[in-house]
C-alpha cells in the first residue's frame, strides 16, 4: 500500500472550489494540504469536500492565508494550529496545522504550512518571514525525536536552486531568493530533511508557480517554491514524486499547482 501526500496552494478554496473538487475526485491522493484558503473555518467548504471521503481540519483566517489538511485516512490528532511562540509573543496569522494520521505502516505525521512570502525585502514583513522559519526551524528539530514519519508539506516560498526558478537574474533580491532565505532554509535541511522532489526527481525548470502577470503561464516562466521536507523515515519510504500541471491550465485556476509525493507506508 502506497500514502500519496499534496500540497497545493490554491489562493482562495471559494474561488476555487470546482477545480479543486474536481482535481480531488480525479486523483484522490490520500491526505491533501491546502494553502491560502482565504477564509475562515466556519467558511471552508467542509461539506463539500466530506462528501469525497475526506476528513478535515483547518486552521481559517479571514481574507488572507489559512491552512486545511484533508485526509482519507483517520485523523488521530491535531497536534498543533500555528507553530509554537516564545512566551508573552502572539501570531494572528493562520499558517501551521499539524496532525497525526493513520497509515498502514502506523502513524505519520503530516504538517501543512504556508511560509511568509517576506517581500519587500529588507523589511518588517522579512523580518517576519525569518522569524517565522527560525520558529518551523525548532518545531522541525522537536519531530525529528518522534518514532513516526514526517512530512512537512507546503507552499515555502522559497526557491531552492537556480535551477528552480526560469530567470534567477530577475528574481535576485527577492524575498523568495535572499541568501539569507536560503540559508534559513537549508538550516532546515540540514537538520536531516530531505527535500522530495530533489530526491525522487531532481530535474531543473520544474515548477509550483506561475504568476498570473506579464505571461508567466504560457511562457513557463515558473518557479519551483511549493515543497514536501521530509525526515529520514518518510524519506526512505518515498516511492516518487509528480507535479501536476493541469489545474494551473484551468479557468479560473489558483497561481499554484499540486505536487504529490507517493509513499510506502
Amino acid at each position: 500500500m502506497t500514502l500519496s501526500v499534496t500540497s497545493w496552494n490554491v489562493n482562495s478554496i471559494k474561488a476555487r472550489l470546482p477545480n479543486v473538487i474536481e482535481w480531488l475526485k480525479e486523483a484522490a491522493p490520500d491526505v491533501a494540504c491546502l494553502q491560502e484558503l482565504k477564509c475562515v473555518d466556519e467558511a471552508f467548504p467542509r461539506l463539500e469536500i466530506e462528501d469525497l471521503g475526506y476528513n478535515v481540519e483547518t486552521v481559517g483566517q479571514k481574507t488572507y492565508n489559512g491552512v486545511a489538511l484533508l485526509s482519507k485516512r483517520p485523523i488521530e490528532e491535531v497536534a498543533l494550529r500555528g507553530l509554537p511562540l516564545p512566551e508573552g509573543e502572539e501570531d494572528e496569522q493562520s499558517r501551521y496545522i499539524e496532525a497525526v494520521i493513520a497509515a498502514e505502516s502506523g502513524p505519520v505525521r503530516i504538517a501543512c504550512l504556508y511560509l511568509p512570502n517576506g517581500n519587500p525585502a529588507p523589511g518588517p514583513k522579512y523580518d517576519y518571514k525569518l522569524s517565522w522559519m527560525k520558529r518551523l526551524h525548532d518545531r522541525a528539530q522537536e519531530l525529528l525525536a518522534l518514532e513516526e514519519p514526517v512530512i512537512l508539506a507546503g507552499d515555502y516560498n522559497v526557491i531552492p536552486r537556480n535551477a528552480d526558478v526560469h530567470d534567477p537574474a530577475r528574481w535576485e533580491g527577492d524575498a523568495l531568493f535572499r541568501p539569507e532565505t536560503h540559508d534559513a532554509f537549508y538550516a532546515l535541511r540540514w537538520l536531516g530533511y530531505s527535500d522530495a522532489f530533489e530526491q525522487a526527481d531532481g530535474r531543473a525548470h520544474q515548477y509550483t508557480f506561475w504568476d498570473y502577470q506579464a505571461g508567466a503561464w504560457p511562457k513557463n516562466n515558473g518557479v519551483r517554491i511549493d515543497h514536501l521536507l521530509l525526515s529520514p523515515r518518510a524519506a526512505d519510504a518515498l516511492e516518487s514524486v509528480e507535479i501536476d500541471k493541469g489545474p494551473r491550465g484551468k479557468e479560473k485556476a489558483s497561481d499554484h499547482t499540486p505536487i504529490t509525493g507517493h509513499f510506502a507506508l
